[in-house]
């Protein structure tokens, strides 16, 4: 079984993680009210969605 004959440094080894981290989440902003919010998602401040007014005022009516 092959077994490495000498540890990596810290360097190395931080080397090759240096791409491991979490990106940034991406915020864009609601048209209507200017809250930020996440892309593809419904704005929780004012309901509406892509242009479209009070999205989550009609579903909880359905």
């Amino acid at each position: 079984m092959a077994v490495p004959k000498r540890k990596h440094s810290n360097s190395r080894t931080g080397k090759r993680r240096a791409h491991d981290a979490k990106p940034i989440r991406q915020f864009s902003y609601c048209p209507t009210c200017s809250q930020s919010v996440l892309p593809h998602a419904v704005c929780e401040n004012c309901g509406s969605y892509q242009g479209r007014a009070n999205v989550l005022s009609a579903k909880q009516e359905s």
